[in-house]
């Protein structure tokens, strides 16, 4: 009994407590992409770059004096006009092809590149990582815990739920639930659509920047971060239902939970082949996953 104890106090949770906070980590990449398709009905391909941006925008900021604390303030909103103009800029002229869907993907997924080569002319392509806001660790019922960690739990599950408020509460967030809804009424009753797009994507991509000034310190920072990091993330949006933030939230905890639990068991090495089957069968079963549309669920 003692020896199963202690297996649960040292061994079984840490990995838990390191799948939560990965869990949060993929949720908050997976929110604002999540927030784009719900929406706007855009694969956004780029996004993962520009959660490396936000990532490299902090870097920056923070070797020039920079405080963490700014900087998750400061980084969102550079992120944002970066967000206006692109939706403006690229995605508008393409939203009304016949072919939509595939021409954005296609779109963004180029921009994606672009970005991601910018970045390695501009930061070189060495891994760097950003000093650690709050050191230490914390020992709870016998079981030490980095303290950053918890700090990122904690803050992403605020971000998460302040982020359905404004979605689902807000009158803001019923008009753009009702501009994605059927754009052509809103248009007639008043609500400037176009912008209302724009702003939305910008607001999405600056989830994406937040993301990266939260999770640089435990990732580090590279060129090609957000290639990485994104694939998963579209595994939980899948997973959870494309547009809903309830099934980010609950796939993006389920599948690392599963991720880290595995890796005990097997191997680190099947992870993400575990998190891909999780996708499969998910498909297989319930097409359109765990839950419904953003808006219509």
């Amino acid at each position: 009994m003692t020896v199963f104890l202690e297996y649960i106090q040292f061994v079984l949770a840490p990995q838990m407590i390191t799948g939560l906070a990965l869990g949060v980590a993929v949720v908050l990449v997976a929110l604002g992409l999540t927030i784009i398709f719900g929406l706007l009905d855009v694969i956004n391909m780029a996004h993962g770059e520009f959660y490396a941006v936000g990532a490299y925008v902090a870097l920056a900021l923070g070797a020039s004096g920079v405080s963490f604390w700014l900087l998750l303030v400061i980084v969102p909103l550079i992120m944002i006009p970066i967000g206006y103009a692109v939706e403006r800029g690229l995605i508008q002229r393409v939203f009304n092809t016949p072919d939509r869907h595939v021409t954005t993907l296609l779109l963004t997924f180029g921009l994606g590149l672009v970005i991601e080569e910018a970045l390695t002319v501009v930061f070189g392509p060495n891994t760097q990582r950003p000093p650690t806001p709050i050191p230490g660790a914390i020992e709870i019922m016998g079981v030490i815990l980095p303290t950053y960690r918890l700090f990122l739990i904690v803050v992403g599950a605020a971000i998460v739920a302040a982020v359905a408020v404004v979605v689902n509460k807000t009158r803001l967030g019923a008009i753009v639930r009702a501009a994605a809804f059927d754009r052509n009424m809103a248009a007639s009753l008043g609500v400037p659509v176009t912008r209302v797009f724009a702003g939305t994507f910008a607001f999405g991509i600056a989830l994406a920047g937040l993301a990266g000034v939260l999770l640089a310190p435990i990732y580090s920072v590279f060129p090609t971060m957000g290639r990485d990091f994104i694939f998963l993330a579209f595994t939980v949006v899948i997973v959870g239902g494309m547009g809903s933030i309830a099934g980010a939230v609950v796939a993006g905890l389920l599948i690392t939970q599963v991720q880290a639990m595995s890796s005990l068991i097997v191997s680190p090495v099947w992870s993400d082949p575990i998190a891909f089957g999780i996708m499969v069968l998910v498909l297989v079963v319930r097409p359109q996953g765990l839950f419904g549309r953003l808006g219509h669920a």
